[in-house]
């Protein structure tokens, strides 16, 4: 039986319908695709204009034949009930229901028609078939949080057992727990990992202390998932490394769908099946590929809820061999308020010099993990995991490269802790910024 579809259609979902539906847009030829993508934005923006009166408040400027009409929408516009933004005929007893992790600052509860979550399924399945991985017989390890209230608990072990994955604790990453971690692999055949960057990176970091591949361990080992969470270039080759298996990097959010997947040809392929992905600079103008603005995403299916020009408060690129089918992401650069202001005015990318930092605070050998906050303007605290305290020297390392990149003058906190606290949902928070964008 094929258990995940049939926990779909048993849910409501009409997967079949879904896989019909994405294989049909699949086989619209490269020419006539561009209209496709103008035909269903223009269908869904005047769907919402008709349907849902929270979206006629916003695009009350609104020329159907004029893109450049459409407003962009932000977090900050769903920051209402629900219900106040459900179009008509939708209710909360019959749309798909979920919340943003949060991890923007900005979290809130979103719908999707039934029909639109189901084609996120049969997009996401079919980019996993790309590595020769089922959702309904494929075996995955799941590096994922999970909630600690009993009934959310055993809600996510249930849908385990429906979707075929046993899950690993993001929260406890000890040797001990990954010596668990690793009898299990020893002993499951395993076809694919999936789940958290940071946490599968600290999991290639234990195998490399051993001197292990984990494919010679688990032979079954087709891919290595990584998802919610940058890959930075050295991690990537580690997992690599210790993984031996191609190491696949997704770019999603779940109030929208996959958004991007890297491909068999390693390049970060973009949904254009059911999304329409815009780089836009601040005065929210279009920018041509290869030049690097705000990702604003528009749902091309969703009519309970609209997602239109939707700013997820993500900076990318589009390589310029994008094509309206077949869109790349060359670049995921972070998020918009991953930004570091200085004494200055000066404002630094967060995540780049974090990678900066990384590259030396890693080459101790001693440091598992670390996060960056920014205090004040002219403060910004380390805060890493480790047995031992990082050497005066070290320390002084660190602060010059700093102080090279953003500017002279700035203080540095170091702060030393067992293990590193993670959000709710599992997830690390590379860079975090206390300090307001317009401050």
């Amino acid at each position: 039986m094929r258990l995940f579809d049939f926990s779909l259609k048993m849910n409501g979902f009409p997967i079949d319908k879904a896989k019909l539906a994405l294989s049909k847009i699949q086989n619209t030829d490269k020419t006539a695709f561009e209209d496709y993508v103008k035909d269903k934005r223009k269908a869904i923006v005047q769907h919402h204009l008709q349907n849902t009166s929270f979206y006629k408040t916003l695009g009350t400027s609104i020329t159907l034949d004029d893109w450049n009409t459409v407003p962009i929408m932000t977090k900050s516009d769903l920051q209402q009930p629900l219900e106040q933004r459900l179009s008509q005929g939708y209710t909360k007893a019959n749309v798909y229901i979920n919340k943003t992790s949060g991890s923007s600052g900005d979290p809130f509860i979103f719908a999707k028609d039934k029909f639109s979550h189901a084609l996120t399924w049969a997009v996401i399945q079919d980019r996993f078939s790309w590595f020769g991985l089922d959702f309904n017989s494929s075996k995955q390890a799941r590096f994922y949080g999970i909630p600690l209230d009993k009934k959310g608990y055993y809600k996510e072990r249930f849908k385990d057992v429906l979707s075929n994955r046993l899950r690993f604790s993001v929260f406890d990453m000890s040797d001990e727990a990954f010596e668990n971690l690793l009898k299990k692999f020893k002993t499951i055949p395993f076809d694919y990992i999936n789940g958290y960057t940071s946490a599968i990176v600290q999991f290639a970091k234990f195998l490399n202390r051993k001197n292990l591949v984990l494919k010679s361990v688990c032979p079954s080992l087709k891919a290595c998932i990584v998802t919610s969470e940058m890959l930075f270039d050295n991690d990537k080759v580690l997992l690599e490394k210790q993984m031996g298996v191609a190491i696949v990097n997704e770019y999603g959010a779940s109030e929208l769908d996959l958004i991007a997947f890297q491909n068999k040809d390693d390049e970060w392929q973009v949904n254009s099946e059911t999304l329409f992905v815009e780089i836009l600079d601040e005065k929210n103008q279009s920018l041509p590929n290869g030049e690097e603005g705000r990702i604003v995403i528009t749902s091309l299916y969703n009519k309970a809820h609209p997602f239109i020009r939707y700013d997820i408060g993500d900076v990318g690129i589009l390589s310029k061999a994008s094509t309206f089918k077949t869109p790349i992401l060359e670049k995921l650069v972070g998020r918009t308020n991953d930004i570091a202001i200085l004494p200055s005015g000066k404002k630094a990318a967060g995540l780049t010099f974090y990678y900066i930092t990384k590259t030396l605070i890693e080459n101790d050998g001693n440091v598992k993990e670390f996060v960056i906050e920014q205090l004040k303007k002219d403060t910004f605290k380390i805060i890493y995991s480790s047995d031992v305290e990082l050497s005066h020297e070290k320390k002084n390392i660190i602060k010059k490269e700093m102080e090279r990149y953003l500017e002279p003058g700035i203080t540095i906190i170091f702060n030393r802790e067992l293990k590193l606290k993670r959000s709710k949902s599992g997830k690390l928070r590379q860079f975090t910024s206390h300090i307001k964008l317009d401050s």
